[in-house]
């Protein structure tokens, strides 16, 4: 299989199912910032960090495959012609959730509580997580304006928005495990 096949020379991509549409589309870039966040947490995970935040970065990269997957089907393209689910033993599961609250739950259990919003930044591991939160963010919103265009999983906006959260705490426990300095934003009177 060749990685160019020249049927998007024309502006154009096929969604799963066959369905072809503007690569600027809103499913387009829907799906292609989750891909583009998959990146940055691949970036996070080449990092010198525990085995067990890289081995949860894993579990989450493959979910964001998941992701992906559901909001690269148009609904009418679900289900194959024998009525068989396109997207069979791929969906998102509510312990998928779970995963990524109790990981927060885990994590939070060590910090100090949050009295003042924080400044990203402190070093180049928590950069790089304050980075992918933004993108996860920006995934969630377009995931959202596609729901409001077309149905979609709401599971799928569920998952990136606690992600979100996720790789905020996973920000904070890594300034406190590379003893950096959490820089907190205080208002200007």
């Amino acid at each position: 299989m060749r990685v160019y096949t020249k049927t998007g020379d024309g502006g154009t991509t096929a969604l799963f199912g066959g369905t072809r549409v503007p690569k600027d589309h809103i499913r387009i870039d829907s799906y292609g910032t989750v891909d583009e966040l998959n990146s940055y947490i691949g970036l996070i995970r080449d990092q010198d960090i525990s085995e067990i935040h890289k081995q949860t970065l894993i579990e989450i990269q493959d979910r964001l495959f998941t992701v992906g997957a559901i909001l690269a089907t148009p609904q009418e393209k679900e289900f194959l012609k024998n009525g068989e689910r396109r997207l069979q033993n791929l969906g998102l599961l509510q312990t998928d959730i779970d995963f990524l609250e109790k990981e927060i739950d885990r994590m939070e259990d060590s910090l100090e509580p949050m009295t003042h919003f924080v400044l990203p930044g402190g070093h180049q591991t928590v950069s790089f997580c304050h980075i992918a939160r933004c993108v996860c963010r920006r995934a969630e919103r377009l995931a959202v304006h596609l729901g409001h265009e077309e149905p979609i999983e709401p599971m799928a906006i569920t998952y990136l928005n606690r992600l979100s959260d996720y790789l905020f705490v996973l920000a904070r426990m890594l300034t406190k495990e590379l003893n950096a300095v959490e820089v907190k934003w205080i208002p200007r009177k």
